[in-house]
């Protein structure tokens, strides 16, 4: 007979878990609503489990028809926990496993299956039958097993797939160990019939999902009163696609003031206060904490936000009172209508917490709104940044080539490598776009780096005399320019692709000269090592002809807004500057040629090198050998 002792203790743990799981708020999204599901279907498998052993055990005394429910129930709930569970290993693994109608259809099959031998089983005997002996296994009775097993495997294959999906190796591997409990008690199962162990060790399947995932006080914040940062973000990304929604944000003013005043102890509690003031106001709505005394309330799209200001409003003009504390303070608002999708939920949060520092200087009780266009030009720079950080960590960096032209000839003498990345449609991004991105997020170093790199490489592989090509200027960024081993490094790439260094020449504008004895001692280390400088861009920064002449540049470039000035009205600056630098020895590149007249004019005044449309726009590396091989 069956030994029912391993499925009472389920049982009851199983009951505690429920209550506890219960009596805290809950948020709702697909992975938690599915595992309620499991735990309700998990219950019922136990109790049904138990009752319907102890009837088969009993069933002379107990009605054919109720023997067949009672096994029948039990069977397809059995069926379903396998189900459940792989769904939600699904979306724990944040994909959806009826994304399409063919996917929807292969999943549900093997339980559609089961669920209709059982229910013939009656007529049929084929998963099981009752006799005047009692309950006896069908032939059919295995495949229990077998659809177990399926989406198990199902589970596992969703597991490898989306791994990268989850964000902590420690969730993988938890969910790891989720799946592994179920599949050990399915094993045991057919090895030992009669003593009903599969439960226990589904029950701590279950408990190793709600340790890892599914413990309510994980999406909660300030003593349970409100859902957390977690939450909120967790809530828009199932929803993004599908958003209808008013989010109403609130913050308290001047809050590290506040902390300063009250204390954190204190102002802690006044937080918990109007945490909980928020929830039992508004009801229909769920309200998030965001830190920092910012709270998010999240309501349908046609929340009539006004009234909801003038009941805060309302509240903050009273202090906020508990046995120890009476605390008086103010608040600002912001709001957004957030409806479709949001292409970047990273970049929507960025605009939430510039708002809310917007709204609490603001000072005003009229909410700040955050636009459309607003979210989408954010979105846009999101997407640059991770076409920017594709292409950096892919290695798909591309590199340009502009041509420098000597004045006294006409003809080529060197160019100038730019930087390009394309974005997802395969399209170029402006670079006054992704470069101000790239000194934000620390990957200048690494994009001009491998510029660097696939220049050396393009003169290690192509005789540059035959384009009458002397050298190619390669930019550095300030940030580059900081580096304190910036001249070890690009000595071993020069060796690496075995060239001289000084068919490179460095381009750095003046914003890497704030520091004069840093400046003086980097380009020095650079300088001994064979490379030559330039300085770029002269004409918009703040250096003065003192600190060049202190610096070893060979050559000097202005600003395309310079030499457009120029040529748009002549005057003697720009003339004088260049015979300045031509006395100090340097020479002088004119930047944004694009006429024919401007570059007679330049060539007049006596600049050396010019730089623009007019000979060439930036090529492909193939096209510019293309284009300036001589043959």
């Amino acid at each position: 007979m069956w030994d029912y002792s391993f499925a009472v203790q389920s049982t009851f743990i199983l009951g505690l878990i429920l209550v506890i799981y219960f009596s805290l708020p809950r948020l709702s999204i697909r992975v938690n609503r599915t595992f309620v599901d499991m735990l309700i279907v998990q219950s019922a498998v136990i109790l049904l489990d138990i009752v319907s052993s102890w009837a088969d055990s009993k069933s002379e005394s107990v009605a054919v028809s109720v023997l067949y429910l009672l096994n029948a129930l039990y069977f397809i709930l059995f069926y379903m926990r396998a189900f459940l569970c792989f769904v939600f290993t699904a979306f724990v693994f944040k994909t959806d496993p009826f994304s399409g109608l063919l996917k929807s259809v292969l999943l549900a099959l093997p339980f559609d299956i089961g669920f209709l031998l059982v229910a013939v089983s009656p007529w049929t005997g084929s998963v099981f039958s009752i006799d005047a002996k009692g309950y006896h296994a069908g032939p059919m009775y295995d495949i229990i097993y077998y659809i177990s097993y399926f989406y198990l495997a199902a589970s596992f294959i969703v597991m490898l797939q989306y791994k990268k999906n989850v964000n902590k190796k420690r969730f993988w591997y938890s969910m790891l160990l989720f799946n592994g409990l179920l599949l050990a008690g399915i094993i045991t199962r057919r090895a030992f019939p009669t003593v009903l162990l599969m439960d226990s060790f589904c029950l701590m399947s279950m408990i190793t999902a709600y340790l890892t995932f599914e413990n309510p006080e994980f999406y909660l914040d300030l003593r349970g009163a409100v859902f957390n940062t977690r939450a909120l973000k967790d809530y828009l990304e199932e929803r993004n696609g599908k958003l209808s929604h008013r989010l109403l944000g609130i913050v308290i003013h001047n809050y590290y003031e506040m902390r300063d005043i009250y204390g954190g102890k204190q102002m802690d509690a006044g937080v918990t206060l109007i945490s909980r003031f928020l929830t039992e106001t508004f009801t229909d709505c769920n309200v998030f904490y965001y830190r920092r005394g910012r709270f998010v309330i999240l309501g349908s799209a046609d929340m009539k936000y006004e009234e909801c200001l003038e009941k805060i409003n309302a509240r903050f003009k009273l202090p906020w009172k508990d046995d120890d504390i009476e605390l008086y303070l103010d608040s600002c608002y912001l709001t957004v209508d957030l409806s479709g999708e949001i292409s970047s939920l990273d970049g929507f949060f960025n605009i939430l917490i510039s708002n809310f520092e917007k709204a609490d200087s603001h000072d005003s009780k009229t909410p700040i709104v955050i636009s459309e266009t607003q979210i989408e030009n954010n979105e846009y720079e999101v997407s640059v940044k991770r076409a920017l950080e594709a292409a950096v960590d892919e290695d798909k960096v591309e590199v340009f080539l502009q041509v420098l032209v000597d004045t006294k000839t006409g003809k080529a003498v060197g160019a100038e490598a730019l930087c390009r990345i394309r974005d997802l449609k395969g399209e170029l991004i402006p670079p006054g776009v992704f470069i101000p991105i790239a000194e934000g997020n620390g990957r200048i170093n690494q994009l001009g780096e491998q510029v660097f790199e696939k220049t050396c490489r393009f003169i290690s592989k192509n005789d540059i005399s035959k384009m009458g090509i002397s050298w190619i200027n390669v930019n550095l960024s300030p940030m580059q320019f900081m580096k304190a081993d910036l001249a070890q490094r690009y000595e071993a790439i020069i060796h690496k692709y075995d060239i001289r260094p000084e068919l490179i020449h460095l381009e750095i504008t003046e914003e890497a000269m704030i520091d004069d004895v840093f400046l003086r001692r980097q380009m020095q280390s650079m300088t001994s090592r064979g490379f030559r400088f330039v300085l770029d861009d002269y004409g918009t920064g703040y250096s003065n002809l003192t600190r060049l002449k202190k610096c070893s540049f060979i050559n000097v470039k202005f600003d395309m807004s310079v030499v457009r000035d120029y040529c748009s009205e002549p005057d003697e600056m720009l003339p004088n500057m260049i015979q300045t630098f031509k006395h100090m020895k340097f020479g002088t590149t004119a930047e944004g040629v694009e006429t024919e007249q401007m570059a007679r004019m330049l060539t007049d005044i006596g600049c050396d090198y010019l730089q623009g449309y007019y000979y060439s726009k930036p090529l492909p590396m193939d096209e510019f050998v293309k284009k300036f091989s001589i043959t």
